[in-house]
């Protein structure tokens, strides 16, 4: 039985949610830090961008006038309307056995959790096994959650979680956003379309291809009722156990410096 880091934070802004994921990943990278489990949420609402979208995809003035914000990732894939929903991010050095190997051995490890973890919540689910991504697709799409890709878990053919990784020579990020309630469509609020037509159309297609745990299942779900369903999930499927901890406080000081330095900052966020 190996241990890793627990982490349930607070919900908090995208820039710092961003910059605590990869002040865990700097100091796992050192030794200083356990492999980690972190579950958190986002206030406001924030459009994370994956990291080589380009910035344009965004509807500045949309997202203002909604009191929302932008994020980039360290993560590739398309964009993601965080809201009314549980994140996830596994932290982990790159010899951990549960994330080495190739990119998709390891999402496969890490899907069987996830997996678990939706049916823990009675939702019926199935894993997408289909090699394939939205970049492959035949039109422009600036939406995460509009195609599963390999490995990714659906309910009734829709998308349910969205995950995406990055490798560097510190060790695996992986994470993944389940949307629990709400309308799934506000994404297309924020980015740029041809025209209002387009942005319907854009919108019937999310509905049609994605889904929260409330439309799968029939009823909400509770962040608190997910974050265990995840906890018991990650045990049982890659034979885990949990230490609850919290933040130290060089990696509370390197988050606040990327908040500033990288992921609060245009030369970053409008890179692309």
């Amino acid at each position: 039985m190996d241990f890793w880091r627990l982490l349930l934070t607070l919900p908090e802004r995208g820039a710092w949610n961003m910059a605590v994921d990869e002040s865990i990943l700097i100091h796992i990278g050192r030794g200083e830090s356990l492999p980690t489990l972190r579950l958190y949420a986002w206030t406001p609402a924030c459009l994370s961008l994956g990291y080589a979208q380009p910035f344009a995809d965004v509807d500045v003035k949309r997202l203002k006038e909604r009191g929302w914000e932008v994020v980039r990732r360290a993560t590739g894939g398309r964009a993601i309307l965080h809201t009314d929903e549980l994140t996830y991010s596994v932290i982990a050095p790159n010899d951990e056995p549960r994330v080495a190997g190739t990119v998709l051995e390891s999402y496969n490890r890490l899907a069987q959790a996830l997996l678990q973890a939706v049916k823990n919540l009675d939702v019926p689910v199935e894993m997408n096994e289909q090699v394939g991504h939205a970049s492959s697709m035949t039109y422009p799409n600036p939406v995460c959650f509009e195609v599963p890709s390999t490995y990714e878990i659906t309910a009734d053919g829709k998308k349910l979680i969205g995950s995406a990784q990055a490798r560097t020579k510190e060790g695996v990020l992986q994470h993944g956003s389940l949307p629990l309630t709400g309308d799934l469509t506000r994404i297309c609020q924020a980015l740029v379309f041809e025209n209002e037509s387009v942005r319907t159309d854009a919108s019937k297609r999310l509905l049609a291809r994605a889904a929260t745990v409330e439309s799968a299942l029939g009823r909400a779900v509770a962040w608190e009722t997910a974050t265990q369903a995840f906890i018991h999930a990650f045990e049982a499927q890659l034979g885990l156990s949990f230490e609850r901890g919290e933040l130290s406080e060089s990696e509370s000081k390197k988050a606040n410096e990327l908040v500033k330095g990288k992921y609060d900052h245009p030369s970053w966020t409008e890179r692309v």
